[in-house]
């Protein structure tokens, strides 16, 4: 066990803006009754692309949280983050009345940011002749992946620590690797910490269309993100938005919280290896999970649950396998593991977010989150990925993982929390 005294960091409110709920209980609930968030793509016409579907956010309505004005100066990756972070102020019940701001700080991640506002601002840009005057002044402020923690923090006052992370993928658990890393050195009492993305736009789906990484599955859009089967063929690109609140423990019973779980350990790395591709056997994944384990004061048999990446990808989900088998040996075979991105599509930056989330919700609930779409075994894909159906397991620890291009790799531990 690491010779660290760190005091314990708990999760006392979340919020979800997510392709299967606007909320934390309806995400949830579609995650019990393994419901799909892919469908054709309603945000411009899809017609001439590899592929024509997507897990859009449905039904989102931005006036919920901020008014017109705001909202015309907002990106929607930006209008996603603080709707998410409304409800998680709301779930944990903060009134800042109370609480000194100075010590609550932001960590929020985009891994893209704003691609929207590029797109509708070139197209402006061009309608109008190329005059650079056309462009907004507002065009920058709603683009840059820094705006979200920003806007956050002005909207609330929150002048603890602000910035946002980016690492693909792995954007949001970064984000709560450093939040958590913050409060443990002392520099805050409390983060709001999450991702946010909103990328299901012409240059986004083409550009991962380039790259052979998207499902084609068109004539299913329901059945086509499903990691670890034989058949996979590609991501479901997704958008959502994910918020947590951590704090001390202590600050936490101060105050009354209610108490989700703890936030026990984090393990980063980078397979140095390739800029999309994991490196082989998942040797980068092998040494996060590991770190995170052993951060977490805990070993490979005290964990119940893995949120696996599974992005529905053939390199990934054999070389995600591969790692937990290293990391668990036998007891890989006897622990439950789901893929939420079979329903949830992939969420890119705002993926460690919402899945740690599902996580702390399934230590609570004592449920796993099935991974739909499982039909077909792949033989190089053999452990228990809970298919197609939630189940009941009560969990005293597990691990969320996350990893992106550019070898970023993320696992987070979560304990069930035991006053």
């Amino acid at each position: 066990m690491p010779n660290y005294n760190f005091p314990k960091i708990v999760i006392t409110g979340v919020g979800a803006v997510s392709p299967i709920g606007n909320n934390v209980e309806e995400f949830w609930q579609s995650m019990m009754d393994g419901k799909s968030g892919a469908a054709p793509i309603s945000r411009f016409d899809a017609s001439d692309f590899d592929t024509k579907f997507a897990c859009e956010v449905k039904n989102f309505d931005p006036l919920l949280h901020m008014n017109k004005k705001e909202i015309q100066r907002l990106d929607l990756f930006t209008q996603y983050a603080i709707s998410a972070a409304t409800m998680a102020i709301e779930d944990a019940g903060l009134n800042f009345e109370k609480i000194n701001k100075d010590r609550v700080g932001v960590i929020f991640g985009s891994g893209i940011g704003g691609m929207w506002t590029y797109h509708n601002q070139q197209q402006e840009l061009y309608a109008r002749g190329g005059k650079p005057d056309r462009i907004s002044p507002f065009f920058i402020p709603m683009l840059i992946s820094d705006i979200a923690p920003g806007q956050i923090a002005i909207r609330w006052g929150l002048k603890g620590p602000n910035y946002g992370t980016v690492s693909a993928c792995a954007t949001s658990s970064h984000s709560l690797s450093d939040a958590l890393m913050n409060i443990q050195r002392g520099d805050a009492d409390m983060m709001l910490v999450g991702g946010s993305e909103a990328v299901i736009c012409p240059m986004g789906v083409g550009g991962f269309n380039s790259m052979r990484a998207l499902s084609t599955r068109n004539d299913s859009p329901e059945t086509a993100s499903r990691p670890f089967d034989k058949d996979r063929d590609g991501f479901v690109m997704g958008e959502a938005s994910g918020v947590l609140v951590l704090e001390t423990l202590e600050h936490a019973l101060n105050r009354g919280a209610k108490i989700y779980a703890e936030f026990a350990g984090i393990g980063l790395t980078d397979d140095a290896f390739h800029i999309t591709q994991p490196a082989p056997g998942g040797e980068g994944a092998v040494r996060s999970m590991s770190l995170c384990i052993k951060d977490a004061g805990l070993t490979p048999n005290d964990i119940d649950y893995i949120n696996a990446h599974g992005t529905s990808t053939p390199h990934n989900d054999r070389n995600e396998t591969q790692a937990i088998k290293t990391v668990f040996g036998d007891r890989a075979y006897k622990m439950a593991i789901s893929s939420t991105k079979s329903m949830t599509g992939h969420l890119l930056g705002a993926a460690g977010a919402i899945e740690a989330i599902a996580t702390v919700l399934s230590i609570k609930e004592s449920m796993i989150p099935p991974t739909i779409n499982y039909f077909t075994q792949d033989p190089e894909c053999d452990l228990d990925y809970t298919p197609n159906k939630s189940r009941k397991l009560e969990i005293h620890a597990a691990i969320s993982n996350t990893f992106g291009f550019g070898g970023h790799n993320a696992s987070l531990c979560f304990k069930a929390f035991e006053e």
